[in-house]
């Protein structure tokens, strides 16, 4: 991504098993970059905003609050979490993400 404003200090979650940078665009839409570090890490997190997790790198499964069922997510794709809402993620190893706040 080209012409960001990136905020050099990290969000550091789960004892170190996540950790993002926050960014924004030359249009001015707030992002923020991270990654979920194993091995076999499995975390809860919460939205303010909806968002849209892309996979950049790695893999990982992920649970929606209130459902039974993991979806599995590799490089190239993303799922969607709502606002106000919470989801599950399991990681294996590593999982790079650009988060895209909708």
């Amino acid at each position: 991504m080209e012409n960001v404003t990136l905020t050099t200090k990290a969000n550091v979650y789960f004892d170190g098993k996540a950790v993002s940078h926050s960014f924004t665009t030359a249009e001015g839409v707030s992002k923020s970059a991270g990654v979920v570090i194993g091995p076999d890490a499995e975390l809860t997190f919460g939205t303010q905003a909806a968002e849209i997790m892309e996979c950049v790198s790695g893999a990982c499964e992920y649970k929606l609050k209130d459902t039974d069922t993991w979806v599995a997510v590799k490089e190239g794709e993303s799922f969607n979490i709502d606002a106000n809402f919470s989801f599950d993620i399991k990681v294996k190893d590593q999982f790079h993400y650009v988060c895209h706040y909708a």
